[in-house]
């Protein structure tokens, strides 16, 4: 019967020695972005913390760093040609709690919780949609027979600008617009309306191109123009967070436009290529 614990010898010179499972290294540039994504959960959860004590610009803040670290995470894990199928499986996950979850709960503790029910269920539906359309977004990758031009739209509004357009009635509160009686159903109504966005077949302007080649130009002012913008999010964060929620609502239209465009183009040249002998 063979033992449990075979009798080893270390003096055997006849290289039956046991191998040791030799230990794989991983360079640092594939584990970059992925601390980067941890990054930004942290963010999210803090934000959820910071919403449960009523600290809701702190929770505001936490959001906006989350953004901001998801969208330099994919840039960094395609610059280092680090992408994986374990850092996009993290990345959905944590964008779910940072823009599903964390913003559901900011808006219930904030007004939404004076309606009761209803203002959870607008919370869960909004949730609901950012967990679906991040669904949606992962199948989506994997279709080989997308047109080029589609990979500069999204489909629907992206969970991130869905959570920073979905918490527009708060930056307004902190612009004293009056906290009135028909804030919270106005608010209700608003978020299940964003959550529609965002499973929406809204096309919307994906961004991922940009910035891939930048003219030497443009350098200068474009370093200008971050500074301009960091430092103005920095002095007048309500201003600017508001400002740019309007801008993005009112730009979907011409995002719309210029996908029917496309669409009509690629139309065109299929039936000139039927056509043709």
């Amino acid at each position: 019967m063979e033992t449990i614990f075979p009798p080893f010898d270390p003096d055997d010179e006849e290289g039956h020695r046991p191998r040791l499972r030799q230990v794989r290294q991983i360079p640092i540039r594939m584990i970059l972005p992925n601390l980067v994504t941890l990054l930004a959960l942290c963010a999210g959860l803090t934000a959820i913390r910071m919403a449960i004590e009523a600290r809701y610009g702190e929770a505001i803040a936490m959001i906006v760093v989350a953004a901001v670290l998801d969208a330099i995470d994919g840039r960094v894990a395609r610059l280092l040609r680090s992408t994986s199928r374990f850092g996009a499986e993290l990345d959905s996950l944590t964008d779910f709690v940072n823009f599903g979850v964390a913003p559901a709960i900011l808006l219930y503790v904030w007004a939404l919780d004076e309606v009761r029910s209803l203002g959870w269920i607008a919370a869960l539906v909004f949730a609901i949609c950012a967990a679906l359309r991040l669904a949606r977004f992962n199948v989506s990758i994997d279709n080989p027979n997308k047109p080029e031009w589609q990979a500069n739209f999204f489909v629907g509004v992206p969970a991130p600008a869905g959570a920073l357009l979905v918490l527009l009635p708060v930056y307004l509160e902190y612009l004293e617009l009056p906290h009135g009686r028909f804030t919270a159903p106005v608010v209700a109504v608003y978020t299940i309306a964003i959550g529609l966005l965002m499973v929406s077949s809204l096309p919307t302007w994906s961004g991922k191109k940009f910035g891939a080649r930048v003219s030497r130009e443009v350098v200068l002012p474009l370093f200008v123009l971050v500074v301009v913008l960091a430092a103005s999010l920095l002095s007048y964060p309500w201003h600017v967070l508001t400002a740019g929620a309007i801008v993005y609502l009112g730009v979907l239209p011409v995002g719309w436009r210029a996908w029917r465009k496309h669409e009509r183009e690629d139309r065109l040249a299929a039936s000139i290529g039927a056509d043709s002998p």
